[in-house]
């Protein structure tokens, strides 16, 4: 573990005890951090403190979440669910890979070695998360995102992150529509904003949907009229500059039902031991996505693509920048690049006190 910091979610216990025993470190029991004065920002029309947050990943349950509002974060997204349970990856699912530099897509193209320690400084960590997008079903999380909403101080937002999921005997038509279910379900639960997330690489059988400009669209389509008048968000991951047309064909479509784009999620490599094997147990593990410092590059161009885009197209969604924000100077260049909101993922697991940080070099 590098440094003294131990992580909000403890890469060295499973996901089963992080769930049931976390968060840890500075987020169990934290002094709650007060905002002063009036917020001096706004998203999806709500007044919030600070454009800063925590994207869908680290924040696994209400515990989490709320852990996460006293510690000053105030644009934070409960962890993708389903409409179904669905099982987590077996352990581990998370590994340090040391990267010199940016994980290009030249370098992410080659076999990159996770290890289970590390010695670089927190923000300059890259990690691997391989978890597989696990739900417990709406039976637990639409109760438990119940418990968020009382902790949801003034200027603060709590997002909900949802996906489809492919089941037996599914066409095409019935996962675009479980996309609406799951997204209705969070709507009735009292979200105040939901994301679709199209973008994530870890579920073996449900490809990466957000480069397919027809699905895409129909999953908006279908998940708008389910959410009614709850703002409605879509995450998607990096697309190479040979995929323009294709990123400029998905937000022609997608704009017509969403409110904002939230970008990026991972990058994608082969992950191996230090003899060469394939470094996560179990089938379709070999390639798993990559978060933190390394993948900042990929966050701040597909920032000024969409922004460039949003003034091409004489649309008003809102940007959501997200990759290797591991310090106030990494939100700064988010913030300049154009995105409306920037979240951390992986910074923010490391120092819990980022949006404090933020918050004092906003003065």
């Amino acid at each position: 573990m590098p440094g003294s910091t131990q992580p909000i979610y403890d890469p060295s216990k499973t996901y089963a005890d992080n769930f049931e025993n976390g968060p840890f470190g500075e987020f169990d029991g934290p002094i709650p951090f007060h905002n002063k004065g009036r917020p001096m920002f706004e998203f999806l029309g709500t007044p919030v403190y600070s454009p800063f947050g925590i994207p869908a990943g680290p924040l696994i349950n209400a515990k989490y979440v709320i852990a996460a509002l006293a510690k000053g974060f105030d644009i934070v997204t409960y962890k993708t669910q389903r409409s179904v349970s669905f099982q987590v990856n077996p352990f581990p699912n998370i590994l340090y890979v040391d990267i010199e530099g940016d994980l290009t897509l030249e370098k992410a193209s080659h076999p990159l070695v996770g290890r289970a320690t590390t010695s670089l400084k927190p923000e300059k960590l890259t990690i691997t998360n391989s978890f597989a997008v696990p739900s417990r079903g709406p039976d637990f999380w639409v109760p438990d995102f119940k418990k968020t909403l009382p902790a949801v101080a003034r200027g603060q937002m709590v997002i909900m992150s949802v996906q489809g999921t492919i089941q037996p005997g599914f066409s095409e038509d019935d996962y675009y529509d479980d996309f609406a279910v799951a997204t209705k379900l969070a709507a009735r639960a009292g979200a105040k904003a939901i994301e679709l997330n199209l973008s994530c690489p870890n579920v073996a059988g449900e490809s990466v949907i957000c480069y397919s400009p027809e699905a895409v669209s129909e999953i908006c389509r279908r998940a708008k009229k389910a959410a009614g008048p709850t703002p409605l968000l879509a995450k998607i991951g990096y697309y190479a500059p040979e995929q323009q047309g294709v990123l400029e064909a998905v937000v022609s479509e997608i704009r017509h039902y969403v409110d904002g784009i939230a970008t990026i999620n991972t990058i994608a490599a082969p992950v191996v031991d230090d003899h060469g094997g394939q470094a996560l147990p179990g089938p379709n593990r070999l390639k798993s996505g990559l978060c933190g410092a390394s993948i900042k590059w990929a966050g701040l161009e597909m920032v000024g693509r969409l922004v460039a885009l949003r003034e091409k197209l004489g649309h008003k969604y809102e940007i959501i920048g997200i990759g290797g924000v591991m310090t106030p100077a990494d939100y700064h260049a988010y913030r300049e690049a154009g995105a409306d909101v920037v979240q951390s993922a992986t910074g923010a697991m490391w120092n819990p006190d980022l949006a404090i940080d933020i918050k004092a070099s906003l003065k």
